[in-house]
C-alpha cells in the first residue's frame, strides 16, 4: 500500500474541506490521528468491522488503536464517559440515541455502515422440509414438544424481544440462552448435522447463513411502532440499517480517524467474508483485514478521501 502518498492525500483533502469528511466545528483545523478507542461488541461481524477499520487507522493514518470489549449498552455509556470514541455497528437503540445524542449531546451519528441487519427466529432447513408448518408462528405450539419447549437465544446482551414475544403470543416455549454467538452457531451446526430439532434466535449479516441452511419463522408482521413497548411487543423484529456512533468531542476534534470512520461502508457479503476468515479460517484480525483490503482497494481508498 502506498502509505505515505495516501496520508499526504488525506491531509491535503482534509485541508480543502472535503464534503465526504466529518465536519469539525467552524474554524477548527483538521488534526493528525493520535489514539482512537473502539468499542468491540460480542459478535464476529462487529469484529470484522473492527479488524478492517483498525488496519487502516494504523497502517494508513498512523493511529494508535485501543479496543474495549463491551456490550452494546456499555459502549454507549463509554462514549458518554469519554472512554470510548466510536461504536462501529449500532443496532437501532433509539432510546440510547435520544439519551446520548438528543438530550445529553455527547454522541453523534457517523452514518450508515452499508450493512442491512435482520433479526428473527430460525429452524434448520431439514426441519422445515419435514414439518412445513413449523415456519409459521401460529403452529409453534403444535411443535413445542418436538422442540423440547425451548427457544434458543445467543448472548444475553444482544438486542432481543424474545421473552416478551413468547409470552405475548401465548407460546409454550421458554427462552434459553446459549451464552454467546459462538455457542449459538455451534448449536445450529449441531442441529443440522445431527438432525436435532431446534428453533432459535439468529440474524444477518452472519457468515453461517451461507453454509448452513436455516429457514426463518414467520412472526406477526412488523409495523413501525409495534415494538415500542417491550412489555407488549407481539410482532417481528424491525429491519435495521446499521450505523456508526461517535463521541462528539472526538468528532469535533477534527481527527482524520473520524473522517475515515464516517466514510467506512461495505456490504453484508464483505463483512461475512472477513468474519468467516476470523472464525472458520482462524486468521488473526490483521491478516483477515489485509486479505479483504488487498482484494478491494477501490472500495477502501474511497474511505480515505
Amino acid at each position: 500500500m502506498v502509505r505515505a502518498l495516501v496520508v499526504a492525500l488525506v491531509l491535503a483533502v482534509a485541508g480543502c474541506g472535503s464534503t465526504a469528511a466529518v465536519s469539525a466545528p467552524p474554524g477548527a483545523p483538521r488534526t493528525a490521528c493520535r489514539t482512537v478507542t473502539i468499542a468491540v461488541n460480542p459478535w464476529v461481524g462487529y469484529r470484522a468491522n473492527v479488524a478492517v477499520v483498525r488496519y487502516l487507522l494504523e497502517h494508513e493514518l498512523g493511529c494508535t488503536v485501543v479496543e474495549k470489549n463491551l456490550t452494546e449498552v456499555a459502549s454507549w455509556e463509554g462514549i458518554a464517559g469519554g472512554t470510548v470514541d466510536v461504536v462501529l455497528e449500532n443496532w437501532g437503540h433509539d432510546d440510547l440515541k435520544k439519551r446520548y445524542i438528543d438530550d445529553r449531546k455527547v454522541a453523534v451519528e457517523l452514518g450508515l455502515t452499508g450493512n442491512r441487519g435482520s433479526i428473527g427466529w430460525y429452524v434448520p432447513a431439514w426441519l422445515a422440509r419435514e414439518h412445513p408448518g413449523i415456519t409459521d408462528w401460529t403452529n409453534l405450539n403444535r411443535y413445542a414438544g418436538l422442540l423440547g419447549g425451548v427457544l434458543l437465544d445467543g448472548d444475553p446482551s444482544f438486542v432481543t424481544n424474545d421473552a416478551a414475544l413468547v409470552r405475548n403470543l401465548g407460546l409454550n416455549l421458554t427462552v434459553t440462552y446459549a451464552g454467546s454467538e459462538a455457542k449459538l452457531i455451534e448449536a445450529f451446526r449441531a442441529a443440522e448435522a445431527g438432525r436435532t430439532p431446534l428453533i432459535g434466535y439468529f440474524y444477518e449479516p452472519q457468515w453461517l447463513l451461507s453454509e448452513v441452511g436455516l429457514v426463518r419463522v414467520r412472526l406477526p408482521r412488523y409495523t413501525p411502532g409495534c415494538d415500542a413497548d417491550p412489555k407488549t411487543v407481539a410482532c417481528d423484529y424491525q429491519p435495521y440499517d446499521l450505523d456508526k456512533i461517535g463521541r462528539k468531542a472526538f468528532v469535533d476534534s477534527g481527527s482524520t480517524a473520524a473522517s475515515l470512520i464516517k466514510n467506512f461502508t461495505w456490504t453484508n457479503a464483505d463483512q461475512n467474508a472477513v468474519a468467516r476468515d476470523l472464525t472458520v479460517g482462524g486468521l488473526p484480525p490483521d491478516r483477515a483485514a489485509k486479505r479483504w483490503l488487498d482484494a478491494h482497494p477501490s472500495v477502501w481508498k474511497q474511505w480515505l478521501i
